[in-house]
């Protein structure tokens, strides 16, 4: 019996990976369509890292390993490296999980119940640059009993930990003899998935191929390229010539190829959000009433008519419209008379230019979206011609991710989030004070004791009751004192050559394309003919 005792800290959940340039996947268009053993898809950005233990699949669909659980086409739970889902004992505190007989990682070695102590273990060591520890917050200990049982002892009951075990497990054969933040096994990884990693091209492409010896059978699709492609324009017009399969696109280019012969788009709902963040720390930004009156001045429904071609839903707070643990009655339409009465009240008077000012300092600050995202774009420069009805000018600005990264404590952007599964999944990293301005976490820096307290409770509580109200409490704060203005929920654009059979999509994430998509399940694709 091996045990090991983890000690964690919480810290953030880091936002997509880096722009890339875009070129060919292949030999001219020779990757592409030609054969329905081979799939190359064009998308907008590449994973910063392969592995796990520095967050990549943390979510699961990764092409490359497996986690003990992982999620069915309705977002169910179901067994993966597992053979069936935990045991759970001691009121939630104990999960035991049975390792699948016969497992091996690609390298021809098998796959023991101290892997995975390893991989949970590294992931919460301190030492380990991991963005996403506090959602294991509540993992006390870990144990491997014999070589097909892991056992692990929570701090607290923690109704959602199952969910959060589709964390992909590496070999300790391999990652144990290396630095986690540093070692090769980050751009040359080895798991037990369905694919292996034949090739990375940075800022290029990503290769793969079929791993003959997967556990859950060989896959049909024997090569799969992931092109990186920055540009949705160029990502179009490759799709549309024949050098790629399939790629993911904003909905007003999906809609182009509506009509296209021997192509398919798909639709995929999600809880990837696009929000505002307004920085406590900003003068103007983190005053209540500004904050309140744009949260009043936006016109949601016309961003998701006009920017989103429909694709998409109204975002008033971090959950989705048909979520079940949204709040009622918290919708609320744009009214900006409403808006310009709160600012009057609290001493934004107009001036003679339109823009309100207080003790002499302009309703005034910058939002900054990332460069080449159009949809984000879109969304500053409406949300900025709303604003300015009520009284306030918000400069847009466009910047890469390095410039953007250390202002994010001072000025707002243009941000996306949307975790799937459970609300504390995001919800936590998004607004609790302990994470404020811990890199991508809580970006507004956002302080509600309130909201703190409702989070504690939902992450802790086995009461579904509790919990409820506990959201339902956090979603009604976030309307009163807003530290984010969320704007819209979207629903993500996909177009595939319509080769194969047996496609869906999930309900996403905020991070999608490389992972989400219909190519989620790839490995059960089958050819039409």
């Amino acid at each position: 019996m091996t045990t090991r005792r983890i000690r964690g800290t919480a810290a953030a959940v880091a936002m997509a990976g880096a722009v890339a340039a875009c070129s060919a996947p292949g030999g001219g268009g020779a990757d592409g369509g030609a054969s329905a053993e081979s799939v190359v898809i064009g998308v907008p950005s590449e994973p910063d890292t392969l592995s796990p233990l520095l967050g990549y699949g943390k979510d699961g669909n990764s092409k490359i390993f497996d986690g003990l659980l992982a999620r069915d086409a309705g977002m169910k739970l179901k067994p993966a490296l597992a053979k069936a889902l935990p045991e759970v004992t001691d009121g939630g505190r104990t999960y035991t999980y049975t390792l699948r007989d016969g497992v091996k990682f690609s390298d021809g070695e098998p796959l023991t119940a101290d892997d995975v102590v390893f991989t949970y273990e590294t992931v919460l060591d301190d030492r380990t640059n991991n963005t996403a520890k506090s959602e294991l917050d509540a993992v006390k200990e870990v144990r491997a009993d014999g070589d097909d049982k892991v056992v692990f002892t929570l701090d607290y009951p923690y109704a959602a930990f199952a969910a959060r075990t589709v964390l992909p497990v590496v070999p300790e054969h391999v990652a144990g003899g290396q630095d986690p933040n540093t070692g090769s096994f980050n751009t040359k990884p080895i798991g037990t998935g369905p694919y292996v990693l034949t090739g990375w091209s940075k800022g290029e492409k990503l290769t793969f191929k079929a791993n003959p010896d997967y556990w859950g059978g060989v896959p049909k699709v024997k090569k799969l390229t992931m092109a990186i492609i920055a540009d949705d324009d160029v990502r179009a017009t490759r799709l549309r010539s024949g050098d790629l399969d399939g790629a993911t696109l904003p909905p007003n280019l999906a809609a182009t190829f509506k009509n296209d012969d021997g192509r398919k788009t798909y639709r995929a709902t999600s809880y990837d959000f696009r929000a505002v963040s307004l920085p406590t720390g900003n003068p103007v930004a983190g005053d209540t009433a500004i904050r309140r009156a744009l949260d009043l001045a936006v016109d949601r429904q016309a961003m998701v008519d006009k920017i989103l071609d429909g694709a998409g839903r109204p975002a008033y707070g971090p959950l989705p419209l048909d979520d079940p643990w949204y709040a009622e009655g918290i919708d609320r339409p744009q009214d900006l008379d409403e808006a310009r009465s709160i600012l009057d009240e609290a001493g934004w008077r107009t001036g003679e230019d339109g823009i309100r000012a207080k003790d002499g300092r302009p309703a005034r600050f910058t939002l900054y979206y990332p460069s080449g995202d159009k949809v984000r774009q879109d969304h500053a420069l409406a949300y900025a011609s709303d604003a300015k009805k009520a009284g306030i000018d918000v400069e847009v600005e466009s910047a890469t991710w390095e410039v953007i990264e250390p202002r994010m404590k001072h000025d707002a952007v243009l941000a996306g989030f949307g975790s799937t599964g459970d609300p504390d999944f995001g919800l936590y990293t998004l607004l609790h004070s302990s994470l404020a301005g811990d890199g991508f976490n809580n970006m507004a820096l956002y302080d509600n004791p309130a909201v703190d307290e409702a989070l504690g409770t939902g992450r802790r509580s086995q009461d579904p009751k509790d919990r409820e109200a506990a959201y339902d409490t956090l979603q009604r704060e976030l309307v009163k004192n807003p530290g984010y203005t969320f704007l819209t929920h979207i629903d993500h654009m996909y177009v595939l050559a319509d080769r194969w059979k047996d496609l869906t999509t999930q309900t996403e994430p905020h991070e999608h394309g490389f992972a989400s998509g219909p190519w989620w399940n790839v490995e059960d694709w089958q050819p039409t003919a």
